[in-house]
Order: structure tokens, then C-alpha cells, then sequence
């Protein structure tokens, strides 16, 4: 008679050693292990890293937005000659200006917009209010989450940026310009001057397909993706 075979060991809830440490199960459970905790402010706060915005931060840009018009036929102008510029530009040198020029753009827009200098300006889209001061930097208008006084949802002090933007638009001669859906914001596009951008591609760029405008074969490649203003 043969022997009875040796009972089984039970199963280990330990994972096997022939696991494949490069198995997408794997992978998350690395990166897991070295991401901080999500917070509120990682979730919301991108630009000011969750610092809650000081009422002097925001009462000049929404002046600017009572204003709206005005600026509207300011900027419109000031393209222009940035357009009319771009030969001059070009013997200069296109990265030779960018740091200074990206230097004078936030110190005039941040002190009107509260400028986060995202460099893909398109403040004559949303009624002259910057949408990166939302905190969640949605660019297509407001979350669900406006309260019923007209203010943030994150920071009940602060007027909605995109409320804001409504009124300023309906302001402006192109305040349709606001019901254009915008694409995400490129990070990788933030601290570039959008004024070189508009000298280098036009004033509608923001408007034109983001192939055509990387296609360009003239044009710097950091500049071709920024859009207005």
C-alpha cells in the first residue's frame, strides 16, 4: 500500500517571492509609499501651496474688473504694438528678452490681476479676472461649490473668481469670449511671459489649434503654446 501523501501547507498571506516587482500593483504601492498624504491644500491650493489669500491680494484685481472695459480696449491696443514689435524681437533675440520681459509682466499684472503667471494668460476671456486665483484653478468656470453670497467655496472671504469673471465680461465689447472652452493649463508653459507669446504668434493666438500654433516653424517652441495676453 502506498503512503499518504503529506498534507498540504496552508496558504501564505504573504504576496509569493516570484511576485514581478515591476507589475503595475507593485509600481503603486511604491509610489504610495513615498507621496506625502493628500491635504486640502495639495488638493486646492497649487499656487499659494494652501495659504488663504489676503483681502489686499484680491480688492485691487476685482477693481480691475469693475474696469473691465476699459482694459479690454487697453490690451487690445497694447497687442497690436507687441505684434508690430516682433521683428524687433527677433533681432534681440527671443530668449534674451524673456527674463526681463517676464520680470515687467508680473510686476504690472500682478499688481492689477493678482497675476499667478501661468503663461497662458487669457484674462480677455474671463472678463479680466484671473482664473488662476480660483483655488481649485478651474479656467472653465465655477465649481458647484459658489456660495450663495457670490463667494469662494474654499475661502468663504473671497469673491469667486469666476462669478467675478461673469460680471467683468458682460462689460466688454468680446465678453462672448468667456463661453470658449479653454484646455488645461500647461504647467510646464508657468513663469513664461505670455506678452512674448502674443509678439511672437499674434493676438489670437489663444483662438488658433494648439497643432497649428506648435507647428510654426518660426516661432519659439516654449512661446508657440502660451496663449493670450
Amino acid at each position: 500500500m502506498s503512503p499518504a501523501p503529506a498534507p498540504s501547507a496552508p496558504p501564505s498571506s504573504a504576496p509569493p517571492s516570484s511576485a514581478h516587482p515591476s507589475s503595475a500593483p507593485a509600481k503603486l504601492a511604491a509610489a504610495q509609499t513615498t507621496l506625502p498624504p493628500l491635504t486640502a491644500s495639495h488638493a486646492f491650493d497649487p499656487a499659494r501651496a494652501g495659504a488663504p489669500p489676503q483681502r489686499g491680494s484680491w480688492r485691487l484685481r476685482y477693481w480691475s474688473v469693475r474696469r473691465s472695459r476699459a482694459l479690454e480696449w487697453f490690451y487690445n491696443g497694447f497687442e497690436r504694438n507687441l505684434v508690430r514689435l516682433a521683428p524687433l524681437f527677433a533681432r534681440l533675440g527671443w530668449q534674451r528678452l524673456e527674463r526681463p520681459t517676464a520680470m515687467l509682466e508680473a510686476g504690472v499684472k500682478g499688481a492689477l490681476f493678482d497675476c499667478r503667471m501661468c503663461g497662458q494668460c487669457m484674462l480677455s476671456s474671463s472678463g479680466m479676472s484671473c482664473p488662476m486665483n480660483c483655488p481649485k484653478a478651474l479656467r472653465n468656470g465655477p465649481c458647484g461649490g459658489v456660495r450663495a453670497n457670490g463667494n469662494c467655496e474654499v475661502y468663504p472671504g473671497m469673491p469667486c473668481v469666476w462669478v467675478e469673471a461673469w460680471e467683468g465680461s458682460q462689460r466688454m465689447r468680446d465678453g462672448d469670449k468667456i463661453r470658449v472652452v479653454q484646455p488645461p493649463v500647461d504647467n510646464r508653459l508657468k513663469g513664461r511671459s505670455s506678452w512674448m507669446a502674443v509678439a511672437a504668434n499674434g493676438p489670437d493666438i489663444a483662438e488658433q489649434p494648439l497643432a497649428h500654433t506648435l507647428a510654426a516653424p518660426t516661432k519659439p517652441p516654449s512661446l508657440a503654446t502660451a496663449r493670450h495676453d
